[in-house]
């Protein structure tokens, strides 16, 4: 690595980032090129280019990818239904691909030797980024400061330190040294108190949603228009997918719905506790499986179904550009041809309620379902259905005696 002349780093401005601009300038003699997706994190954005060039960066890149991420990493998971461990709706996970594409990008057009981010070596966000670096850029150098020899900053106390020796201006403190990732999707919140499973997330950490008993006492409603399994419309108004995404987690943040607190399983071996806001998602997600409900195949959906696991495990681990990812992503495209309609969903106090579901291409017939008499089904026929299908327990038990 002594031959790196030029890096472009990955910068949020957040404490690890903004300590590894001035550790490369002194480590590595090089030119560092800073580089911050805009995927939605709001206000952290403000004072970010002042901020890089004051630290040492040459130049920063702030891309606004907030379209493209909504429209080609989180709308193609929500095809998917893709939940990692039943809870988690992958709000980091499907960020970094898309930031590490774009890094790539930025790395050529610049002539950069190399390209570095700040995840430590603990976590998945190492393998997300260098996967991607990998797989779109073989020979790329990559600079990994957690896992370099000479780097010493192995805490938080460690880097707020060195922040304070170089008048790096940080906003975590040894009070506070709660780890946050916000884009559109979610923010999520690690460390600190949270490291202790048995305490619960103090109220100040919340960003995106209000606690359900501070939450109104009247329900929101919100009609969701879905066309191919993609949400197109809130309330009979159509609006770009970034746009979607920010007015539901509005709708959904204000009435305290989207808060989970889990303990996942780490790529790398071990267990970590997140506590994570994800209010307009948790509202999409239960929406498209409601209209799925009416307009998939039984048998399609549980196949769908079965590669939800495999799905969210392979966005979680950092393979979204692996050839499975691609072929995957394909046949759960091909269930969502007739996920077209609309869904009525009501919020209230941390609930996210499905009342009402209604689509062109509903399987749903009520002259079959009802309850009441008809002259479609004629219920005798389930006598040889449920023999049949009784047959080989029958055999067993007659074998048993």
């Amino acid at each position: 690595m002594s031959d790196v002349k030029k890096v472009v780093l990955a910068y949020s401005g957040g404490l690890d980032t903004s300590v590894i601009v001035r550790w490369l300038i002194e480590t590595y003699g090089c030119e560092v090129i800073a580089f911050a997706a805009d995927v939605g994190q709001k206000e952290e954005l403000e004072g970010l280019e002042e901020k890089a060039i004051n630290t040492g960066a040459s130049k920063i890149y702030i891309e606004d990818l907030q379209e493209e991420f909504v429209r080609d990493f989180v709308f193609p998971a929500l095809r998917a239904n893709a939940v990692y461990e039943g809870t988690y709706l992958l709000g980091t996970s499907l960020a970094r691909p898309l930031i590490a594409k774009k890094q790539i990008e930025i790395a050529r057009k610049e002539g950069a030797d190399a390209v570095c981010h700040g995840a430590t070596g603990k976590g998945n966000d190492q393998v997300r980024f260098e996967m991607t670096y990998m797989a779109l850029e073989p020979d790329i150098k990559i600079i990994s400061p957690w896992k370099d020899d000479r780097w010493t900053l192995n805490s938080r106390e460690a880097m707020i330190d060195y922040a304070e020796k170089y008048d790096i201006p940080i906003t975590i403190t040894k009070k506070k040294p709660y780890s946050e990732d916000r884009n559109l999707l979610h923010i999520s919140h690690e460390g600190g108190i949270l490291e202790d499973t048995w305490v619960e997330a103090p109220e100040d950490i919340f960003v995106m949603t209000v606690s359900p008993e501070n939450a109104p006492d009247v329900a929101t409603y919100a009609e969701i228009d879905f066309e191919k399994g993609n949400p197109v419309a809130v309330d009979g108004k159509k609006i770009n997918p970034a746009m979607l995404l920010d007015q539901m987690n509005d709708l959904a943040g204000a009435n305290g719905v989207g808060r989970i607190d889990m303990v996942e399983n780490r790529f790398v071996g071990m267990k970590s506790r997140g506590v994570y806001e994800t209010p307009g998602g948790t509202v999409l997600w239960t929406a498209h499986r409601a209209l799925e409900s009416i307009t998939m195949d039984r048998e399609v959906m549980f196949m769908r179904d079965s590669l939800i696991p495999k799905y969210a495990q392979l966005v979680y681990n950092g393979f979204w550009y692996s050839p499975e990812m691609e072929i995957m992503q394909k046949m759960i495209d091909e269930t969502q041809k007739n996920v077209t309609g609309t869904v009525r969903m009501k919020l209230y106090k941390g609930n996210c309620i499905v009342v009402g579901r209604k689509s062109p291409h509903s399987l749903y017939s009520e002259d079959f379902a009802t309850f009441d008499s008809d002259e479609v089904y004629n219920q005798k026929d389930a006598i040889g259905f449920i023999r049949l299908n009784a047959l080989r327990m029958r055999i067993r038990a007659m074998l048993n005696k």
